[in-house]
């Protein structure tokens, strides 16, 4: 089995980073495989509303940039996270881009994330990481995922990087979320 993730920062080693990597810890520690996949320092660009891929149906999105890397990638695992930090109370557009677009040639390919599990992890500052926690998940209830809970919402708080590393309830709510999103792996692949 197979998690990647998706950080939608533009800082490689920022806080959101931090926070998958906790999650991450958790699922390796079940033996679950994981990947990290940057957007930041990529190119994608948002949604066209060009219907390419309603024509096309290949499982891909007529726009050639990351966004079908990011497509392939999630097909091919078993879990998927998104994450992001908090953008004005919202995802950053990179995620945004990936959300609509993977979102839109997934619903039309016959639904391809359907009963996957999906995992949105956020890092914020101070506030508006709900919208942006929400925001993630709506891409996954519409895809027919499955979401698995943590002791709190997931999200890691700090402005520097590396300072979610001191919110230990973050700490503790990310190794949760792997450990029971590594439960439903399972339990879905039984």
């Amino acid at each position: 089995m197979k998690v990647t993730a998706f950080n939608g920062s533009p800082r490689m080693d920022g806080n959101t980073a931090h926070m998958i990597r906790h999650v991450f810890s958790a699922l390796e520690q079940e033996g679950i495989e994981t990947e990290l996949y940057q957007l930041g320092g990529r190119t994608i660009r948002g949604c066209a509303a060009c219907f390419g891929c309603v024509k096309n149906k290949d499982g891909r999105c007529a726009i050639d940039d990351v966004a079908n890397e990011c497509i392939g990638k999630m097909v091919h695992s078993d879990g998927i996270i998104l994450a992001s930090p908090t953008y004005f109370a919202d995802v950053t557009a990179e995620m945004k881009a990936l959300i609509d677009r993977a979102g839109m040639v997934a619903r039309v390919n016959g639904h391809m994330f359907r009963r996957k599990v999906g995992a949105a992890v956020v890092a914020v500052r101070r506030a508006g990481s709900i919208h942006a926690f929400d925001s993630m998940n709506h891409f996954f209830l519409i895809g027919q995922m499955i979401v698995p809970g943590s002791i709190y919402w997931n999200m890691g708080l700090g402005r520097g990087k590396g300072e979610v590393e001191d919110d230990d309830e973050g700490i503790e709510t990310m190794k949760v979320l792997g450990e029971n999103m590594a439960w439903l792996l399972k339990k879905t692949h039984e």
